[in-house]
């Protein structure tokens, strides 16, 4: 996207990353979650946030619904605005871990294409984790009631209904919270950072 204003020039400052990191005692990443609506996104990772912060790390969960209550309350649902949500969100993400933070990112970011953006401007300080449940799980599960909405027409464009949910080639973390638990689930993406 092209930079609308006019005699913008970046501004360094003289605290840098690394500094940051330095008094944390950690390095910032992006953990990026992506997976269907009731997949368990949201839930694996607020416990994955308590057990880091349990380790004495510092984290921020950014939650797709959180984030259009506020940065992205002017976005719907349309193509278009999912791209502009998910670029927003890479934009914010990145922010953060330039601060130094652990963020965890839960966002059905359903096309391939602008999570590798995403992957693109964070590099090296992104691993995608893929949140896989079937979709007659997630209807099941259906904690907001949106499937059952989406089934009778009165939502449109929803990812796995009547937008396509477009799985990861090659995520980092693949955890399917189908077959196993929560607890389970968080383990394996803490044995991933930690070893």
């Amino acid at each position: 996207m092209d930079i609308k204003a006019t005699n913008v020039v970046w501004h360094n400052t003289s605290v840098k990353r690394e500094d940051r990191e330095k008094i944390l005692k950690q390095k910032g990443i992006l953990l990026w979650f992506t997976g269907l609506s009731g997949s368990g996104k949201s839930s694996v990772a607020v416990m994955l946030e308590q057990r880091l912060h349990d380790k004495g790390k510092l984290t921020y969960l950014l939650d797709g619904d959180n984030v259009r209550h506020g940065l992205n309350k002017d976005l719907g649902f349309s193509s278009t605005d999912r791209i502009e949500n998910i670029r927003r969100i890479a934009e914010l993400s990145k922010l953060f871990v330039d601060a130094g933070i652990i963020t965890i990112a839960t966002f059905i970011s359903p096309f391939i294409e602008e999570r590798e953006k995403v992957k693109k401007l964070l590099g090296e300080d992104f691993r995608e984790i893929y949140v896989n449940c079937p979709l007659e799980i997630c209807e099941t599960r259906d904690p907001k009631g949106i499937y059952k909405k989406a089934r009778q027409g009165t939502i449109k464009d929803f990812t796995g209904i009547d937008s396509p949910y477009q799985e990861p080639i090659n995520p980092d973390i693949t955890i399917h919270t189908n077959e196993n638990s929560l607890e389970e689930c968080t383990s394996q993406i803490i044995n991933y950072l930690y070893g």
